[in-house]
């Protein structure tokens, strides 16, 4: 009997080890760590990387390597003919996901979309501020509280979302992360527990993987989704190895360590293209790296000062030795892959002794300045502090002196948006959506300069706001690139930013990887990836 067990054993333990065995992890190397596991809050990108895409889902879905929306937790929709309200008949039998402190009780239905959009446009709903100082960025830059007039549940599986007025990209812009669905009977379950915070730091979703752990600043860990209602994940376990150097991801890219990373150095891509085991995906950047002088403090109120600050940095300097040649000069707030760019505006020259006459014209002598430089590599900056001291020195030509400062990757987040702040932050954006609204109502609208937007410039021109405010009314398209681009020659006429670069997407991997998709919006999903043996 003994050795009957024994041998038992042994079978068991071999059928676990090659079950183990054919189990298969996909390790990402991420660039760094998420501010927090909600999507809704954040707008750094991080997050969205590591939490919104693999465990949650959305009304409305971007087609993979696309902007195209299509069905996602909503099934189908209609329009009424003045474009203010929207049905959304919901997916049955989707499956709220479980965790130790959480099992659910039904599936996800209307009263989840319901609770997932009041918590962000009512101040004085109870899951609005429940982390002390959280703020809806994406809510409040896209003017969501004057918009969403009414989000009404008509039955378990309908919901309709009444606006105040049509708005153009609603359908692309509720299938970005922020407006992911969240569980309310989850959210009551930590409310009852005094726990809140957990929405925030362990998430569940309906999406293809379950988030498992994390270990602050080292991995976070997910799962396949068992009971996920599209298509199965191909993987297993997804891993993400937080690593913020980028010389450091691709060294364990080449070790087998990971299988993907993101943001590679320009100054490794020869390298990559040269090693058998790796391969480098590659399109055009759907991004813009800037500086945002803060416009409501002197001297940078004034318009010609910004102009001649702008005219003072070698832009040309920039791409060459921070891009290394992977980008091209911006001259607009939007990348030229975008529709309604416009191409007829003329760039600010490169033009020092212009631009230090310029400053005494205006009665600027012995400038101070801050600049602002990213702790974190992101697809539209490689290096902000290369960046910056690349401006130091050109702005030194023109009488100016600037002294670098940064912060931790939330942190600089939340004090480049506090009121007052000082000097000129670098940042970029890439876009969510495919529409030009994302980028200029987003980030440079009257709307999006009040507290909790991401209008690091402060910048308010309502003669700009108004010409916003029209393309998102109206469904032509034509009417619509003519707005925009009225909007983009008032823009570089008021200079609130230096354009700095629109990068190009790099997305290195093993040769073992198959059916990745680069995504224009920066998107890194992983539901269709498979790995070879």
């Amino acid at each position: 009997m003994k050795y009957l067990s024994r041998s038992l054993l042994a079978v068991s333990a071999l059928a676990l080890t090659t079950a183990v065995a054919e189990a298969k992890t996909f390790v990402y190397c991420s660039e760094a760590s998420p501010e927090g596991f909600d999507p809704s809050p954040y707008t750094a990108g991080t997050t969205f990387d590591a939490s919104a895409h693999p465990i949650y889902n959305r009304l409305t879905e971007f087609k993979k390597g696309t902007t195209e929306v299509e069905p996602g937790l909503a099934e189908s929709w209609d329009v009424s003919e003045d474009g203010t309200e929207y049905t959304f008949h919901l997916r049955e039998g989707v499956k709220w996901q479980s965790n130790d402190r959480f099992t659910p009780t039904r599936d996800f239905n209307a009263d989840d979309v319901v609770f997932s959009f009041e918590r962000q446009g009512d101040p004085d709903h109870p899951w609005h501020q429940y982390i002390p100082g959280i703020t809806y960025e994406y809510y409040t830059s896209m003017d969501m509280p004057n918009l969403v007039k009414s989000v009404e549940k008509i039955d378990d599986y309908t919901v309709k979302i009444t606006l105040n007025q049509p708005e153009a990209p609603f359908l692309a812009n509720i299938a970005m992360p922020f407006a992911s669905i969240v569980s309310k009977e989850y959210a009551d379950t930590l409310e009852e527990a005094g726990a809140k915070e957990d929405l925030n730091n362990l998430p569940i979703g309906t999406g293809p993987f379950k988030f498992v752990a994390y270990q602050k600043d080292a991995v976070i860990r997910y799962q396949k989704n068992a009971d996920y209602w599209g298509d199965a994940p191909l993987i297993d376990d997804l891993v993400f190895a937080i690593t913020p150097d980028s010389s450091v991801r691709l060294q364990k890219l080449k070790a087998g360590e990971c299988h993907l990373m993101p943001y590679p150095s320009p100054a490794d891509l020869e390298s990559i293209r040269s090693d058998d085991s790796l391969k480098l995906d590659e399109q055009p950047g759907l991004n813009v790296g800037y500086l945002a002088y803060n416009t409501t403090v002197e001297p940078f109120d004034n318009p010609k000062v910004r102009k001649a600050l702008n005219m003072a940095i070698n832009k040309e300097a920039i791409i060459d030795a921070v891009f290394q040649g992977a980008a091209e000069p911006a001259k607009n707030p939007i990348p030229p892959t975008m529709w309604s760019y416009n191409d007829s505006i003329e760039d600010d020259p490169y033009d020092p002794e212009a631009a230090k006459a310029m400053l005494e014209e205006e009665g600027v002598t012995d400038l101070s300045m801050n600049i602002w430089a990213m702790p974190v590599q992101r697809p539209y900056m490689p290096n902000a502090r290369r960046t910056a001291e690349l401006m130091q020195e050109d702005l030194s030509k023109v009488g100016v002196s600037a002294n670098i400062v940064s912060y931790e990757w939330g942190e600089y987040l939340a004090k480049s948006m506090e009121a007052g702040r000082d000097g000129a932050v670098i940042l970029g954006w890439t876009g969510d959506n495919g529409d030009p609204d994302n980028f200029l109502s987003v980030l440079l609208s009257c709307d999006s300069a009040k507290e909790g937007g991401a209008n690091r410039a402060f910048w308010c021109n309502e003669e700009f706001s108004d010409l916003l405010q029209q393309a998102k009314v109206t469904a032509d398209q034509a009417e619509r690139t003519d707005l925009y681009e009225q909007a983009q020659v008032i823009f570089k006429e008021q200079a609130p930013w230096l354009t700095i670069a629109h990068s190009t997407q790099y997305v290195p991997m093993s040769t073992k990887v198959s059916g990745f998709k680069m995504s224009p919006l920066g998107d890194f999903t992983f539901e269709d990836v498979d790995l070879a043996e």
